[in-house]
């Protein structure tokens, strides 16, 4: 997608796709049919090229709200089912990225001024579910450092414990294929081995888990939630929801470095989930994607109902960057953190590592440092870096320390 503006200035933005849908998400406008199996985007091409086009001509592009709310107002749905997230979500990013090259300003700067904010990365280095085809249940397996100086340093040790892992999951004799993220994807029979498994590559790595390098995981447990019988069909188990909780409860004593939780149970069953918040949230991070998906409205509810003290934000999830503003917005003056991510089907386009800097987004999570569509965000955070200066930026530590804010 590319925008054009009156002085001649054009930008380009690139629409990410997921594999691990929530059903609450705005409408990825595909054109069915035999062509492409059905995943073609010429409908929604042509809704840029034609009454989005059409709409925003003469409008003024340096009112991102404005903008937005034309595009909302002529889709005329809740969910942008008429003329597309994807082509709603292009246009609303490649204005805002001609506007701040038309003000001579980089994106992160243009958005969000001078109260700028480095993030805590979290990385799916093993991959299971829907984003690897093995034995693990469980979608994701993260690592983050919490013990850093810069975000360089941070990243660095990423970098060092991904690569022991590579020869930790060699040493154990299986194959070190790459899932959708760039997360290793080892055919292992349980979610405990891949722990094991991090654990042994953070030390490796000359590091010492929960201290150095946390762990995080994103259960997506909608994948594994089969609602005619209303169980978890998990890893050879078919459990209800407290036998999930308790298996949760077993698998933090296990492995006390995981600080962070994503999804633990399917996004329609918010009384397990509220009881996940209730007996693990004052000492765990726990995060909703597919109950909220980054839908204003659906947040208000999760304040209320106190079913997380996190909010996965995906620009693609809600359509539009207005949006997606409101409810990082929201969740913060409710008290809750908040973790940008990108998608399954990630594109080259570096919007979000822009995004979460100017946001103060606080969390980011854009998989593995492999593969280019994830390693160009964290280039792009290095180059913010520099922009910035080490010995000018503020840092995200999580879990967070007041002693280093």
């Amino acid at each position: 997608m590319e925008a054009t503006l009156s002085d001649g200035t054009s930008a380009k933005a690139e629409v990410p796709s997921g594999a691990s849908t929530g059903e609450k998400e705005a409408v990825e406008l595909r054109d069915g049919g035999d062509r492409l199996s059905g995943k073609g985007v010429m409908n929604a091409v042509n809704n840029v090229n034609g009454p989005l086009n059409e709409a925003l001509k003469g409008k003024d592009p340096f009112n991102q709200a404005a903008i937005d709310n034309v595009m909302i107002d002529l889709d005329g749905t809740k969910n942008k089912a008429r003329l597309g997230a994807n082509a709603i979500l292009g246009v609303s990013m490649a204005i805002a990225r001609a506007a701040s090259k038309s003000k001579k300003e980089p994106l992160y700067r243009y958005l969000g001024g001078c109260d700028l904010e480095l993030p805590q990365t979290f990385h799916n280095v093993i991959n299971g579910g829907k984003h690897a085809d093995n034995g693990i249940d469980i979608q994701e397996f993260m690592i983050t450092a919490v013990n850093k100086i810069s975000f360089r340093d941070g990243f660095e040790k990423i970098v060092n414990t991904y690569h022991a892992l590579k020869r930790v999951i060699e040493d154990a004799g299986f194959e070190t294929g790459l899932g959708d993220e760039g997360g290793f994807a080892p055919n292992l029979k349980s979610s405990e081995e891949a722990l094991k498994m991090l654990q042994k590559a953070i030390i490796k790595a000359g590091y010492k888990p929960g201290k150095d390098i946390a762990i995080a995981f994103d259960a997506a447990a909608s994948s594994f939630y089969n609602k005619e019988d209303g169980k978890y069909h998990f890893e050879d188990h078919v459990w209800d929801g407290n036998q999930m909780l308790d298996y949760y409860e077993k698998l933090l004593k296990e492995f006390p470095e995981i600080v962070s939780c994503e999804d633990p149970f399917d996004e329609n069953d918010w009384t397990n989930f509220e009881k996940f918040t209730e007996r693990f949230g004052s000492t765990h991070q726990v995060v909703a994607d597919d109950n909220v998906c980054t839908n204003p409205e659906l947040v208000r509810k999760a304040i209320e109902d106190k079913l997380c003290n996190a909010i996965l934000i995906k620009l693609n999830q809600i359509g539009t960057i207005t949006e997606t503003l409101e409810t990082i917005r929201l969740a913060r003056k409710n008290g809750m953190t908040t973790m940008v991510s990108h998608r399954s089907g990630e594109t080259g386009d570096t919007f979000i590592a822009d995004f979460t800097v100017a946001t103060n987004g606080g969390q980011l999570k854009s998989g593995a440092p492999a593969r280019s569509e994830r390693v160009e965000k964290y280039n792009r955070l290095l180059e913010i870096e520099e922009q910035i200066g080490v010995q000018n930026e503020r840092l995200n530590h999580f879990p967070n320390d007041v002693r280093l804010d």
